[in-house]
């Protein structure tokens, strides 16, 4: 009975509020001049939106940048200990560690592997499919995707039956099994490349995207002129591009320094597989400490803003050229 009450609600409310509101807000333009109401209609209708965006957004990081400061029990002021922590700990610089290869093998081989598809698949008849088919891992859950792959890496001991495809093909050769996720050397990377497997649909997507804006009848010059197929990438395709490139390289730098989902679903941070979001969940539901959990999300956002704040200006950029 609850549950219709609150569904009655949410039908009936929600249309409610949003019909009041537009007559609010023209009640309220009729209180200024005739030549203010252009002005000032755009900000009320934005009014919500704003609103929304302080309560949700806004609010949340100031006081999570204020809780960095503060002891987790007492609620006291500590000054910079946690800070200290963050920058001080084995466990947590272990995990800037992870995130830097993150940073560095995933968003290579991303914009890599995306770039050099969207080049290929551009020259075949089957490219709608193509594209779709690879764009399919980005379609799935990265909590699927992170089940999929450990039945992939799966490992059994050497003379027991394999399960897991990988080992299955590396054992058919004579080689003995790897325990690709349960390993300190391989486990990171192990999961590096599922996020490539994911995300290089995306890149391709994209990329694509970009190299049909690039003028045929310009390449095609290039290859009369005497011009091969490498020179025309180099000179040609690869300097255009290079707007979008930046686009699709700085997003996936954004995806590896958020990495979670995968890493909690395939290791949860063990076999020095963890990363930065990991370890600000360990800390604040495995450990109670709120204050350790505020300062890595505040390190997070700190270094995640000036990228999105270069995404945005590039989009503008890119939108007052068009």
């Amino acid at each position: 009975m609850d549950d219709l009450i609150l569904a009655a609600v949410v039908v009936v409310g929600i249309p409610a509020v949003l019909v009041g509101y537009i007559l609010l807000t023209e009640q309220i333009l009729k209180v200024f001049p005739e030549r203010r109401r252009a002005r000032v209609r755009p900000w009320l209708w934005l009014l919500p939106a704003l609103a929304f965006l302080f309560v949700f957004l806004v609010y949340p990081a100031i006081g999570t940048f204020i809780d960095s400061f503060k002891d987790r029990r007492s609620g006291d002021f500590v000054g910079l200990a946690n800070y200290q922590y963050v920058f001080g700990s084995p466990d947590v610089l272990g995990a800037i560690k992870n995130n830097i290869l993150w940073l560095v093998l995933f968003t290579g081989l991303t914009v890599g592997f995306g770039l050099a598809i969207a080049i290929l698949v551009d020259r075949v008849r089957y490219e709608s499919t193509a594209k779709s088919v690879i764009f399919i891992p980005l379609a799935i859950s990265f909590v699927a995707a992170g089940v999929i792959w450990q039945t992939v890496y799966a490992f059994q001991p050497a003379g027991q039956p394999q399960t897991g495809p990988l080992n299955a093909i590396i054992t058919t050769f004579g080689a003995d099994p790897i325990s690709f996720v349960r390993n300190a050397t391989t486990g990171t990377f192990a999961l590096i490349i599922v996020g490539v497997w994911i995300w290089t649909g995306f890149a391709m997507v994209i990329l694509s995207a970009g190299l049909k804006g690039i003028s045929a009848e310009l390449l095609e010059a290039a290859r009369v002129d005497g011009a091969n197929e490498w020179h025309v990438f180099r000179h040609i395709i690869l300097p255009l591009l290079m707007p979008t490139i930046a686009v699709v390289a700085t997003t996936m730098v954004i995806t590896a320094l958020k990495a979670f989902d995968i890493v909690y679903v395939m290791t949860n941070g063990a076999f020095d597989t963890e990363v930065l979001a990991n370890r600000m969940y360990q800390e604040l539901f495995s450990f109670s400490q709120f204050g350790r959990a505020a300062a890595i999300a505040v390190v997070l956002m700190l270094a995640i803003a000036p990228l999105m704040i270069a995404n945005v200006r590039r989009f503008r950029e890119q939108e007052a050229l068009r």
